[in-house]
C-alpha cells in the first residue's frame, strides 16, 4: 500500500512519520507542503473525517503569529488560510487508501502498515 505523507521537512512529527514507515519497509510518497500546497479536495477529505478544528495546530507558532485564537473565521476562511500556510496544520497528515491520520499518531500508522501487508 502506498503511504502519502503531507508535511514539511522541518517538522519533527513529519520526520518521525517518514522514519516510522521507512523502518517498516512501506512505500511512501512525501508531499512537501512548502513546495506544493495540498489540493482543496485533499484537505476536505481530512476535515470531513476529523473536523477542521482537529486539523489545526492552534498552539503552534504559525497560529499564534496569525492571531487565530482571537479571530472568528468561517470554515471557508480558515481553509483558505490553511491552503496558504500549511504550518497551521497539525502535521503530518498521512493517508493510506481510506485510512487517514492527523499529527503524530503511532496507533493509526501501525494500522496503515498492517493493512498494507498481505
Amino acid at each position: 500500500m502506498n503511504i502519502q505523507i503531507f508535511g514539511v521537512r522541518k517538522s519533527q512529527a513529519t520526520r518521525a512519520a517518514e522514519r516510522f514507515f521507512k523502518e517498516r519497509g512501506a512505500t511512501i510518497q512525501f508531499v512537501d507542503l512548502t513546495k506544493r500546497p495540498m489540493a482543496p479536495g485533499e484537505i476536505r477529505r481530512f476535515s470531513d473525517r476529523f473536523g477542521l478544528a482537529a486539523l489545526m495546530d492552534a498552539e503552534g507558532k504559525a497560529a499564534v503569529d496569525a492571531g487565530l485564537r482571537y479571530l472568528k473565521l468561517t470554515d471557508a476562511e480558515l481553509l483558505a488560510r490553511v491552503e496558504r500556510d500549511p504550518q497551521l496544520l497539525r502535521l503530518p497528515l498521512v493517508r493510506a487508501g481510506n485510512l487517514l491520520s492527523v499529527g503524530q499518531d503511532h496507533d493509526a500508522w501501525q494500522k496503515m502498515t498492517a493493512a498494507g501487508r498481505p
